[in-house]
């Protein structure tokens, strides 16, 4: 075979797999993007002042608890009563309490009996003694029984005010007035010590705590004026500056600042939400609280995150540090800005790089 045939044969060789693969691989089909619900992170930045965000408590509100393990007799109140100082909200069965008193009320009458005695023996021999027909020795022991006696009667009382107080915890009552806020044990249940079993709030005096940036704690002091905005009512209310926290050690930063609210009225609840607006000047600095809904929070583990929506329209999955909560809102510190848009709800499974569209 000749070097042209063999050419011939490389060429032919060369021209039949070129024709073999002429055809190209058919392109997959795009993934179907998931619809969503995007919302945009807003911060109070049309005020000139400093604000902050907090939940409306009351001012004068209590959680009753016992110190004594024993079943429930009676609930005679039920949520949303309104109760006077004194009433009996908890009734916890003291039969074991009415028998120690009994036997407290035997120990303090035999005790009665036995110091009168002494008491006769010791006038007695002090008598004796001064007409001297009885030694020293002698009314040295009658003093001593005497102190004895004396001694045990005092202790036999002390013990039924300790039994007297332990029924102030088997009938708990209203340490004011107010209204019944939650009742947490039934008739029949088992009470045990330090588990709350009842919720009581005074009506008409209301505050909020809220959460301040270090860069503001320091412009803001006790009395100070402030105007507190409730957005679910849409009312704003005058308030004072009554409580500013002085640590930031277990706040994640933020320091607390409690204000009371000087008009609040009968459409003011406890659990609302409010904005607190400080008569202090924003600086670059310190910028209002970022909330989002806790519903568009994702949790893997200890952390915790949002999906945000990239430039090329997928999502994002953006991981933040979180701060205090407000009802069903959750304060953002870092992770996010202003104006950003985040994913609220989603039709399908959301993970990094999954188109999206709006549900517009």
């Amino acid at each position: 075979m000749t070097i042209k045939h063999i050419y011939l044969l490389f060429l032919m060789a060369f021209l039949l797999f070129g024709c073999g693969d002429s055809k190209k691989p058919e392109q997959q089909n795009p993934e179907a993007p998931v619809t969503v619900t995007v919302a945009t992170v807003s911060a109070d930045n049309q005020t000139p002042f400093v604000t902050a965000s907090g939940t409306v408590e009351a001012a004068n509100s209590a959680s009753l608890s016992t110190r004594m393990m024993g079943f429930v007799n009676r609930v005679p109140v039920k949520v949303g009563d309104k109760v006077t100082k004194g009433e009996l909200l908890i009734s916890i069965n003291n039969a074991d309490l009415s028998a120690k008193r009994a036997q407290v009320n035997a120990s303090i009458t035999e005790a009665q009996a036995a110091f009168r005695n002494a008491e006769k023996d010791y006038t007695r021999f002090q008598n004796l003694y001064e007409e001297n027909s009885a030694s020293q020795k002698e009314l040295d022991d009658m003093t001593a029984q005497f102190e004895m006696a004396k001694a045990r009667l005092e202790a036999a009382k002390e013990m039924k005010n300790e039994v007297e107080s332990q029924f102030a915890y088997a009938n708990l009552r209203a340490p004011f007035s107010g209204v019944v806020t939650n009742v947490f044990i039934d008739e029949g249940d088992m009470a045990n010590p330090g588990k709350p079993l009842v919720a009581l709030e005074g009506p008409g005096m209301f505050e909020v705590t809220a959460a301040v940036p270090e860069s503001s704690i320091n412009s803001i002091k006790n009395d100070m004026k402030v105007k507190v905005n409730i957005t679910s009512i849409g009312k704003t209310y005058n308030a004072v500056v009554t409580e500013v926290s002085s640590s930031a050690k277990n706040t994640g930063g933020q320091y607390l600042v409690t204000v009371q609210l000087e008009n609040g009225d009968d459409m003011v609840k406890s659990g609302m939400y409010a904005t607190v607006q400080f008569p202090v000047e924003k600086t670059e600095s310190n910028t209002a609280a970022i909330l989002i809904p806790k519903e568009a929070i994702v949790t893997n583990g200890q952390l915790s995150g949002v999906y945000t929506v990239s430039k090329s329209g997928t999502a994002l999955l953006r991981w933040l540090r979180l701060g205090r909560e407000y009802g069903d809102r959750v304060e953002v510190l870092s992770g996010l800005r202003a104006d950003e848009q985040y994913i609220l709800s989603a039709d399908g499974k959301l993970y990094n790089g999954v188109p999206i569209r709006t549900n517009d």
